[in-house]
């Protein structure tokens, strides 16, 4: 359980290290931030399909052709589920004025940390499952795979925490606010991974 907490937090952890970048800097150039998101981006698709898809097809060869079956229906099930949170929880995504989820009395702060926060659930998730395939003794999932995938989320998350703080330092919110929100975003990782091991 120890080891659990720990890869747990420090996920999450790595998005609150991403919002110090707003105590640093009260901007950074548009070009940097789309090479840091694009990193990011290729991080936690590796990470997506080395850690999660082909360890989950690599369970169900006992099925022959329809190995990818599980894995599949998996994959549409959780699209499913994001674009459920997306359509209900109020959020907003940075350089849009347009809210989107159901109409709330949030600020564009608090709806901005949403939007980041709406995707921290499914990375927890992740987390979560491959501890849970460790702890249940499952032969395909392994600490190393576990490890992997947590460290690509981990490096992913950084860039996250500074999507947050960084628009709201420079939108002239204070530094220890706008890291604060960017933090925040972060604990539902350790949670959501916590959740999901325990279900």
């Amino acid at each position: 359980m120890t080891m659990v907490l720990l890869t747990a937090l420090g996920v999450g952890g790595a998005t609150v290290v991403g919002a110090l970048i707003g105590f640093i800097f009260r901007k950074l150039s548009h070009r940097f931030s789309d090479i840091v998101l694009s990193f990011a981006a290729g991080v936690m698709m590796a990470a997506a399909v080395l850690g999660l898809i082909i360890p989950a097809i690599d369970q169900s060869e006992h099925l022959g052709k329809l190995a990818f079956a599980p894995a599949m229906f998996g994959f549409l099930l959780g699209m499913a589920f994001l674009l459920l949170l997306d359509k209900f929880v109020p959020h907003l995504h940075m350089d849009c004025d347009e809210p989107e989820g159901l109409r709330c009395q949030l600020g564009q702060s608090a709806m901005m940390m949403l939007a980041v926060t709406l995707h921290n659930i499914p990375e927890g998730m992740a987390v979560g499952v491959m501890l849970a395939g460790i702890g249940a003794g499952n032969a395909v999932t392994t600490l190393a795979g576990a490890l992997t995938l947590s460290l690509g989320i981990a490096i992913q998350n950084f860039p996250e925490g500074a999507i947050i703080s960084l628009p709201l330092r420079s939108r002239g919110m204070c530094k220890h606010r706008a890291f604060a929100m960017g933090a925040l975003s972060g604990i539902v990782e350790p949670v959501a991974a916590i959740v999901t091991m325990l279900l």
